[in-house]
């Protein structure tokens, strides 16, 4: 059974950083892709970075040059560095993991974490 834990979530003002942390566990897939979304109240949850297992990574071009996507040294922990937050990048941010590529076009079902709130003030 997959299970996705985020923490690091918080309160920060503008100008600030965080770090969000996502435990992985129960899945092998030797192809993959692992992301962070966000969302917040009457929206649609957006895609913010992804990576690969190849290690290659996408960005949302909201937060390109501000935010970076990491996997740890066990390959089980996903991790996003925000900077530079803005009063825009608040939101409940979730971890995925799904088969295949980080493709957009990928029908592939998303296993989520419960979430994570980042709150920015001005």
């Amino acid at each position: 059974q997959v299970q996705l834990a985020e923490s690091g979530g918080g309160s920060v003002q503008a100008g600030g950083s965080l770090r969000l942390s996502c435990a992985a566990s129960g899945y092998s897939y030797s192809r993959h892709c692992m992301a962070w979304f966000r969302q917040t109240p009457g929206k649609e949850r957006e895609e913010v970075a992804a990576v690969d297992s190849d290690g290659v990574t996408i960005y949302a071009d909201s937060v390109k040059g501000r935010f970076t996507i990491s996997k740890g040294s066990d390959k089980s922990t996903l991790y996003l560095q925000m900077n530079s937050l803005k009063p825009e990048d608040t939101a409940m941010y979730y971890c995925a993991v799904w088969l295949g590529s980080c493709s957009p076009q990928s029908s592939a079902s998303k296993f989520w974490g419960q979430g994570t709130q980042v709150t920015v003030s001005s």
